[in-house]
């Protein structure tokens, strides 16, 4: 093995070649660093035997590593790359406000369709507060001839009475009252929707408004004690505990009179809704004088 010279024993074309020699050791694992790290672009040729001897005749240039070499960004493609992204971004705020106005108008149409689908609430048809209770009348003649008494009714009152006389009675539903039967006095009567003139004279009349048989709420029933069959003429013979059966087209139903009460014909707070289900029966009294109204009040027995 070859006796190492020290650095000041070599002459200029040894430390020359010595140099180039460390050169390209570094460079190399420079490159070799680069490759694996990706970010060499172009590779310089090794320096091999034939370029060290044209570097023996040219001074020693430091030059750049090849390795450090990186490809210049255009600014044309910088501000492209830029514009691309600001799209991206503005697609991106687009399609979420799309989405969130999509949600709303699929929310607003949900409601619109659970409305139009929902079934209205049923609801009884409002009272029309009564004036004087029903199936007043003078008292007839030897002939048994009558006619409404007006006498009861406020005067600056009787055209609005008269104006409700004339509209038309409806027809009776399933679940409305058809019958009624009062076993203690042998009544058994039809029953009709209105408690106007005309319509007692056909049977026992139903308040438009009050409650149907069987129902939470005040059944109000009317009808002539002295004409039209005097339906209602011994009302003031029932006791407490006495039946009053109501028939519908479904069902009947069974109340048990509670209390009997002899009031004014002004004394319309009678016939308001009561919380249970009760029917009220009305009528003019006493016998044959009429200047009053007998009232049986008669609660659900069978609900």
């Amino acid at each position: 093995m070859p006796k190492r010279k020290a650095p000041e024993d070599l002459s200029v074309e040894e430390l020359r070649r010595l140099l180039l020699d460390k050169r390209r050791v570094t460079r190399k694992e420079r490159l070799d660093h680069f490759r694996r790290t990706g970010r060499t672009v172009m590779l310089a040729p090794d320096v091999t035997e034939t370029s060290l001897r044209d570097l023996q005749s040219s001074p020693v240039v430091e030059t750049p590593e090849a390795g450090e070499v990186e490809v210049p960004v255009s600014p044309r493609r910088r501000w492209f790359d830029r514009t691309l992204l600001a799209v991206e971004v503005l697609a991106v705020i687009g399609l979420v406000s799309l989405g969130v106005v999509f949600f709303g108008v699929l929310s607003d149409l949900n409601r619109e369709s659970a409305a139009a689908l929902a079934q209205p609430t049923m609801t009884a048809t409002p009272l029309v507060m009564a004036v004087v209770l029903p199936s007043g009348h003078v008292p007839p003649d030897a002939q048994g001839n009558t006619r409404p008494n007006e006498a009861e009714i406020p005067e600056h009152l009787r055209p609005m009475v008269q104006s409700l006389a004339n509209l038309a009675a409806p027809t009776a539903g399933p679940e409305q009252a058809l019958r009624i039967q009062i076993p203690a006095l042998g009544v058994d009567a039809p029953i009709v929707q209105g408690d106007g003139w005309e319509q007692l004279k056909k049977g026992v009349g139903q308040y438009i408004g009050s409650a149907n048989p069987g129902q939470k709420g005040n059944l109000v029933l009317s009808a002539h004690n002295d004409v039209y069959g005097q339906i209602f003429r011994d009302l003031d013979r029932l006791e407490p505990g006495d039946q009053v059966i109501v028939y519908t087209q479904q069902r009947q139903y069974v109340y048990v009179v509670a209390r009997t009460l002899i009031v004014e014909p002004t004394q319309v707070e009678v016939m308001a809704p009561t919380t249970d289900a009760t029917v009220t029966l009305i009528s003019c009294y006493p016998y044959l004088i009429d200047k009053q109204r007998i009232v049986v009040a008669a609660k659900l027995q069978n609900p």
